[in-house]
Order: C-alpha cells, then structure tokens, then sequence
C-alpha cells in the first residue's frame, strides 16, 4: 500500500508541519489525519498544492510499505 512521506520530507528540509499546514491552508485535523496516513482518499489539487509547497514530485510523496514488509500476504 501507499503512505505519504510527508513528515520525512519536513524533517529533511528543515520545516515544521505547522508550516505546511498553513502554507496549504489545510484545517489542521485534516492536515494530520492526511499526514499520518489515515486518510482513504487525497485530491489532486491537495497533491499539487504540497509538491509546490516542498518542491518535490508526485512520487517523492509517497513510499510503498509493502517493499519493506517480507510477511506472506
């Protein structure tokens, strides 16, 4: 499955998730919600809008969990 890499972006580029939060002008139970991956959907916009914010790509967002996890499925 795919999870945001948000926070580990954040911590990368020296920035808080406050700062994020009000850059995107995200209510911040959603914004934490999206952050902790426990969220079953994301719009695109919310995407564009945090690649432009970090200066990343779509695919620096995200990360499989399922590379690391070796147990059967």
């Amino acid at each position: 499955m795919l999870k945001l890499r948000i926070e580990e972006i954040l911590i990368e580029q020296n920035k808080s998730k406050y700062w994020l939060a009000k850059t995107l002008g995200m209510h911040y139970v959603s914004f934490k919600k999206m952050i902790e991956n426990d969220t079953a959907s994301i719009r695109f916009s919310t995407l564009d809008a945090l690649c432009k914010a970090l200066n990343v790509t779509v695919g620096d967002l995200f990360y499989d969990d399922e590379e690391n996890n070796n147990s059967p499925k």
